[in-house]
């Protein structure tokens, strides 16, 4: 079975910085793309962040700039480097791996971002 473990979420202020990790088990770590994909309330669940096994990165408009994935294939971890946190990246931030025919999720991380 393959777990996916998201950590690092919490409660900023805008402009602020929060960085979340995401470990998974499993073989074969480095062959798979790992995205976020984060749901606020009353919304659809939207890409933010995508890393191919190569190291090549994808990023949705909203967070260009500001948000950084990197991966560390030794540690079979995946990291979201937030930063000029904006109310409107509050959600529920979710680690998936591009594995099997449907993927793997992990459980999610709150992110809030308030004054």
């Amino acid at each position: 079975q393959v777990q996916l473990v998201e950590s690092g979420g919490g409660l900023v202020q805008p402009g602020g910085s929060l960085r979340l990790s995401c470990a998974a088990s499993g073989s074969s770590f480095s062959l798979y793309a790992m995205g976020w994909y984060r749901q606020a309330p009353g919304k659809q669940r939207e890409l933010v962040a995508r890393l191919t096994g190569g190291g090549t990165p994808t990023y949705t408009d909203s967070v260009k700039g500001r948000f950084t994935i990197s991966r560390d294939n030794a540690k079979n971890t995946v990291y979201l480097q937030m930063t000029n946190l904006k109310p409107e990246d509050t959600a529920v931030y979710y680690c998936k791996q591009d594995r099997g025919p449907r993927g793997y999720w992990g459980q999610g991380t709150q992110v809030t971002v308030s004054p």
